[in-house]
């Protein structure tokens, strides 16, 4: 499998979201969603991308395979951060303006459940066997435990002030919580739902992504300018990483060997290079970039439109089809 999927971030103010080849960082397409778009994730099978769109309460969908919209679905109240189970089956939206989850079934997306949550969901993250789905609750302190059998909430934690992020291990044993008024990230332990640790960071943590490997944590600091790369093994942080202005989101991709992160005040995507926590590359994208995801390592990462290389300062276009 090639080492080079690619990114899919949203932009804000201009109501689109940048794809950019990873393989040279460079964005070959815009695609046009709703209005005020915000979070994004893909779907495990790498053929279809759900995007929030927060002005006008609705979830844009992305056939990835010539990056159209195909549908557009409408959900709760000022919809922001979303998560796919990763059987393929649901996508959880958390409404920050009316204290719910939306939850979509993929097979014909419509909304098959709303669930109500805590005060001004944000983010979601989900289980690796997907049978539980967590939700932060920023304007209560708290997160939300979904159980997706019947879809009821069966546990609500306490956690640090603001919380916003959420990125939970690989091994499904760890809940990564950033807290964003109190620069902290709380360890939720999965099986008691337990807050086992508080990691201090920079200043307003936002987002938070763990490496494929589930060795380090990365969380952008969006008033500091700066990732903190957290060391799981011992919950310290390793590494602070100088990026662009106001980071926002992170994703990393399948090989682990890359980070990019969103830097809404000033339209670019970092990228970092995690062996070293190096900056490895910039990239200009659209206005008010927030959002971004990468296909997980089991999807297709061959966009059929066109690949383009440069080598030897001879640029070469390839037209790709159907290739899975």
């Amino acid at each position: 499998m090639s080492n080079h999927p690619f990114a899919y971030v949203t932009n804000n103010s201009d109501d689109t979201v940048s794809v950019i080849q990873t393989i040279d960082n460079t964005v070959i397409d815009t695609i046009t969603v709703g209005n005020g778009p915000i979070r994004i994730a893909i779907t495990p099978n790498g053929q279809f991308a759900y995007v929030t769109n927060f002005i006008d309460g609705s979830v844009s969908v992305i056939l990835i395979s010539n990056n159209t919209v195909i549908d557009t679905i409408t959900v709760g109240n000022f919809p922001r951060g979303l998560a796919i189970t990763p059987n393929g089956q649901f996508v959880f939206v958390a409404n920050g303006g009316d204290n719910t989850v939306s939850v979509i079934q993929i097979s014909d997306n419509t909304v098959i459940d709303t669930i109500t949550v805590g005060n001004f969901p944000t983010r979601v993250a989900i289980t690796p066997n997907s049978q539980f789905v967590y939700v932060t609750n920023a304007s209560d302190d708290s997160v939300s435990v979904i159980q997706i059998s019947d879809n009821t909430v069966i546990d609500t934690i306490t956690v640090g002030d603001f919380p916003t992020g959420i990125a939970i291990t690989p091994n499904g044993q760890f809940a990564y919580v950033t807290n964003g008024s109190d620069d902290s990230v709380s360890v939720i332990r999965i099986s008691d739902n337990t807050v086992v640790a508080t990691i201090a960071v920079g200043d307003a943590p936002g987002a938070v992504a763990v490496t494929p490997n589930g060795q380090f944590a990365y969380v952008t600091n969006s008033s500091a300018d700066t990732v903190s790369v957290i060391r799981i093994s011992d919950n310290t942080v390793v590494a602070t990483i100088t990026v662009g202005d106001t980071p926002q989101d992170v994703a990393i991709t399948p090989n682990g060997q890359f980070a990019y992160v969103t830097n809404t005040s000033d339209d670019t995507v970092s990228v970092i290079q995690t062996s070293d926590n190096t900056i490895f590359d910039t990239i200009t994208v659209g206005d008010r970039p927030v959002g971004i995801a990468i296909p997980p390592p089991s999807a297709p990462i061959i966009n059929p439109s066109f690949v383009k290389v440069t080598v030897s300062n001879i640029e070469l276009t390839a037209i790709i089809r159907d290739i899975n």
